[in-house]
């Protein structure tokens, strides 16, 4: 498998800087798809192209996530840096380019939030202790324990689930994008994408217990 050293990532960059759109080939290899094929092998102006065409739609599905405008463009330009990195890895028989790329931008959308709820809770844990000199009440003990019982449970039931029903419930519930928003984004048609959710979130019912 190549290696990517951050020469070769800064040479990614410096193209997607300097890419003129009007130079994308018109015979079908300027798409997506054959485009990320091959800035797989190297190719910096192709993957011009797919940063060209999917930056703002990228950018879009990670601002809804996180919220934060600075932070998105951040996430973003992490999203695509690990496309550049990972683009070898890309098999159009498993699915579409974009579907590709938006999976990837939304996982690092949800790390980015994920870090940054760490972060404000060890804080709100920490205040506390130090008002209290080093000693919190026992309710907040017992709510705190009980909400990262909840929060394991989910996870566990979350990973019990198809990677299609996951994805769906992720950027459906959490994200809130449609049903069409998620099948483009996965490459499946509207029909399966809400056959999928349906039973993943049967499946989750029933895993955390939950009566109807």
């Amino acid at each position: 498998m190549q290696r990517r050293t951050d020469d070769d990532d800064g040479r990614a960059l410096r193209a997607v800087a300097d890419h003129d759109p009007t130079l994308d080939a018109g015979n079908g290899t300027s798409s997506v798809d054959s485009a990320l094929l091959r800035a797989g092998r190297g190719d910096t102006r192709a993957f011009a192209v797919v940063y060209d065409q999917l930056a703002a739609r990228v950018y879009g599905l990670v601002r809804r996530v996180v919220r934060d405008p600075a932070q998105a463009e951040e996430v973003t330009q992490e999203v695509f840096v690990e496309v550049w990195r990972q683009a070898n890895r890309f098999d159009p028989a498993r699915g579409n380019a974009t579907g590709w790329i938006c999976t990837l931008a939304h996982r690092r959308a949800v790390d980015r939030v994920r870090s940054a709820q760490a972060a404000t809770d060890r804080e709100r844990r920490a205040g506390p202790m130090d008002a209290r000199g080093g000693e919190t009440g026992y309710d907040e003990v017992v709510e705190q324990v009980e909400l990262r019982m909840e929060y394991e449970r989910l996870r566990r039931c979350l990973h019990g689930l198809t990677d299609l029903q996951r994805e769906s419930i992720s950027l459906a519930y959490y994200s809130g994008y449609t049903y069409r928003e998620v099948a483009e984004m996965l490459s499946t048609p509207v029909p399966t994408v809400k056959t999928r959710m349906r039973d993943g979130l049967i499946r989750l019912r029933d895993c955390l217990g939950v009566t109807a």
